[in-house]
């Protein structure tokens, strides 16, 4: 599994793990609908930091608890290394 699918599912998980809609975790948030739909549909391919703090404040989480869960054990080693820069 990707870093980025990882993050999809378990931005999905925690709307269903506490009964609401996708739609329902934006306003708690306090995010636009269309920010996460986009990244939930591909649309958009990466999330920022920010974004999911807010969403994780508003499913009253830590950024740690977002990242701790077994979704985020096997990341594929797809991830790039940044190349270091040449002097």
């Amino acid at each position: 599994m990707t870093l980025t699918n990882a993050v999809k599912q378990r931005i999905i998980n925690l709307a269903s793990s506490q009964g609401i809609k996708i739609h329902k975790l934006t306003l708690n948030a306090g995010i636009p609908y269309s920010t996460i739909s986009s990244f939930l549909n591909g649309k958009c391919s990466s999330i920022t930091l920010t974004t999911l703090l807010h969403i994780c404040e508003g499913c009253n989480i830590t950024l740690k608890d977002f990242f701790d869960d077994d979704l985020f054990k096997n990341i594929s080693d797809s991830l790039q290394k940044i190349p270091a820069e040449k002097e």
